[in-house]
């Protein structure tokens, strides 16, 4: 469509993916598919390309790869247009069974008032990479990097992940001091060179905790209910108290009402912070999918209203009582 996509029409979106499956699987040769734990399909789900493309992909990795398939879905603002609510509608509709989970991230909830769109995108796409970096690099051991006391690897994400459904992610963080370690003996040791207060870091750890549940999801939802989730906090390995991380991780139990609460630590150095990501798995009690339906089922009675209305009227224009005849 000249550069502008498929015009917001998911399903020539969905056909084109179809017809080219081939050429988009053969971009995936070059992969070591040996090497990966999972598949990521991201899209944004208002516009055509992405929220037809997308469930199409999905279920072709289902068919041709034994790894799960987890889907990473954008909503359109509420105030985008109602053929890109009906077009996530829709989507999300189909990619959710097309998947082995699916998360999502609602742009209506990261908007800023005053915000141009270009400012708009860099900061959902520094906040999809903030959450994701640490989800997904939890548990990577390089050489001279520190091992967690609590490692979380793949296993725990794709069990929290498992039993499909969609997910929401939250995430907090604080800056703290981090000197640099210098010593060949303070390395050997693991010193990091720090004075901590164990009863600040559990304190600090917890608090974190309570923030990413409670404060802005990528998706907004009632937390009481959710399946299964997943605690990781990040940061330079002498604030990493286990304590904390285990009384955060008790009180995920309590707030969820989840016996499958998994929990773990991500020692990494440099970034100067204390993070807390939480990923909720297989949540349901989200009125934003709701509000979402509703809007899109609107619009499309809308749509259908308006386009019987312009073929009545169209016939009317054109009607000529009989008294002209057609050239053919």
């Amino acid at each position: 469509m000249k550069g502008h996509g498929v015009g917001a029409d998911n399903e020539l979106g969905a056909e084109i993916a179809e017809e080219d499956i081939d050429e988009i699987q053969g971009a995936l040769d070059s992969v070591p598919v040996h090497e990966i734990d999972a598949f990521l399909v991201v899209a944004g789900l208002g516009g055509g390309t992405g929220s037809g493309g997308a469930p199409v992909i999905a279920k072709n990795l289902q068919r041709i790869h034994t790894e799960p398939v987890y889907g990473l879905g954008i909503l359109p603002g509420s105030d985008e247009g109602g053929i890109y609510t009906l077009n996530a509608a829709r989507s999300l509709k189909t990619f959710v069974d097309e998947v082995d989970n699916l998360m999502l991230f609602d742009n209506d909830a990261w908007r800023s008032s005053g915000e141009s769109v270009g400012e708009g995108f860099d900061a959902i796409n520094k906040e999809l990479v903030r959450r994701f970096g640490v989800l997904f690099s939890a548990g990577e051991v390089t050489k001279g990097s520190d091992v967690a006391e609590s490692v979380v690897d793949s296993s725990e994400i794709i069990n929290t992940l498992k039993g499909g459904g969609i997910s929401s992610l939250g995430y907090a963080d604080v800056e703290v001091d981090e000197p640099e370690r210098n010593g060949l003996l303070s390395r050997l040791r693991g010193n990091s060179g720090v004075e901590v207060d164990s009863t600040e870091t559990t304190n600090r750890v917890t608090s974190l905790v309570r923030k990413a549940t409670l404060g802005r999801l990528t998706l907004p939802c009632e937390v009481n209910g959710t399946e299964r989730a997943l605690l990781v906090v990040a940061g330079p390995p002498a604030y990493l108290n286990r304590k904390g991380i285990e009384h955060g991780r008790k009180w995920l139990e309590e707030q969820t009402g989840s016996m499958e609460v998994r929990g773990g630590d991500y020692p990494r150095r440099g970034e100067g912070t204390v993070a807390a990501l939480v990923l909720l798995g297989g949540v349901t009690n989200v009125p934003r999918v709701k509000e979402l339906q509703q809007i899109a089922i609107e619009a499309q009675e809308n749509i259908d209203e308006i386009t019987d209305e312009s073929e009545e009227h169209f016939s009317e224009l054109m009607d000529s009582d009989g008294e002209l005849e057609s050239l053919f």
